[in-house]
């Protein structure tokens, strides 16, 4: 007869440590105290913000306040049925953002920022953008918003505030498959190169794999022209929306900034096409055409130059994620500069709208050398 195998005991570590976090995780489960005002089924907790979750928070708001402005205007000047669903979809998801951030706000006795208001837009200015246009912004964005809001999950640590950006990344990834459908069914979706898949699986046998800093080398691979093509429709969609602003702007200093970020997005855009073309993949056409002869200004300068520092610095992480997914030298280099391009302008940006008095200071540490030198 066979003896029974011997019970393996657990030790008493490991039941310690699954009783506190049974504890733990059903204590999480009962400390939100609701708030009087609920957003999206979130319970809002009142509680001391960290400085990440101010910071989040704070950019959130801020750019929730510019787009509701823009988005507001674009409802103004619609025709289509189905664009009109997208952008009153966007504008929702805006509004809620904005009212779940101020319960954050007011819990926390954080002041309220300022951001952007009815002050910044006219509703009744004419028509500066067609229709059309609306897709490719609204697909600028939902990418802008999800680079905020993804990255801010890992990085705060309050529950409620948490589940607020995970709400936030799902409710945007909604908008731009609405926005995707709707592209297509208008033929507005532009389709990234199609190439032919690898016959079977191979490995990289050379270090000509990786190029050189003047010559392409070996054709492009898939992540490459998917950063590559990326980039070129951030670049035509921020160009036709800087052409509308260009032509509208009230302050002459502001015109010739914005000029210059359209010059930069041109350039971009010809250095990025030269890549493909060298390939004989296709490009992506350009939009200039979606913008009216209108010269009235819908949007406050401050909103304008705002807008363009904020696109700009969508493509600062755009560079910097296709430099780290790239291979080929030459590229690496082309986003570098680009990137460096880019900066330099931001920065030019941020001290007009210091100049102007028109830059929002975000949430900061305290500066206890003030103390220290009294």
């Amino acid at each position: 007869m066979k003896e029974a195998a011997p019970t393996r005991r657990l030790p008493f570590a490991f039941f310690s440590k699954s009783l506190i976090f049974c504890l733990l995780l059903g204590k999480l489960n009962n400390t939100s105290t609701p708030s009087d005002s609920k957003k999206r089924g979130l319970c809002i907790m009142k509680s001391v913000l960290t400085g990440t979750e101010m910071g989040k928070l704070w950019a959130t708001y801020i750019g929730n306040t510019m787009g509701k402005c823009m988005l507001s205007y674009y409802l103004k000047h619609i025709d289509d049925p189905e664009i009109k669903v997208a952008l009153e979809y966007a504008l929702d998801l805006s509004t809620t953002n904005i009212e779940t951030i101020e319960v954050f706000f007011k819990e926390a006795d954080f002041p309220i920022p300022i951001g952007f208001t009815d002050r910044d837009v006219d509703l009744n200015a004419p028509r500066l953008y067609i229709d059309e246009f609306y897709l490719h912004y609204l697909r600028y964005a939902s990418k802008a918003g999800m680079s905020l809001y993804t990255i801010a999950v890992p990085l705060v640590t309050r529950r409620d505030i948490r589940d607020f950006f995970i709400k936030c990344v799902e409710e945007t990834m909604k908008l731009q498959s609405l926005v995707a459908v709707i592209s297509e069914s208008k033929n507005e979706l532009m389709n990234a190169p199609v190439i032919q898949p690898p016959e079977r699986v191979d490995f990289v046998h050379s270090k000509k794999f990786l190029g050189s800093f003047i010559n392409e080398g070996r054709p492009l691979q898939g992540l490459e022209i998917a950063h590559i093509f990326g980039n070129l429709n951030n670049d035509i969609t921020s160009k036709a929306l800087i052409i509308g602003f260009a032509q509208v702007a009230n302050d002459k200093k502001v015109r010739t900034f914005l000029e210059r970020g359209k010059n930069i997005n041109q350039k971009h855009i010809e250095l990025l096409t030269e890549k493909l073309s060298q390939d004989g993949l296709p490009s992506p056409t350009l939009k200039d055409h979606f913008v009216t002869s209108s010269t009235v200004s819908p949007f406050s300068d401050k909103l304008m130059v705002f807008h363009k520092l904020d696109m700009f610095n969508v493509k600062i992480r755009e560079y910097a994620n296709g430099i780290s997914l790239n291979g080929r030298k030459d590229i690496g280099a082309l986003f570098v500069r680009c990137q460096a391009e880019v900066m330099l302008y931001v920065e030019d940006g941020a001290s007009l709208m210091i100049e102007n008095a028109w830059l929002e200071k975000p949430p900061e540490a305290v500066d206890r050398s003030k103390f220290i030198n009294k």
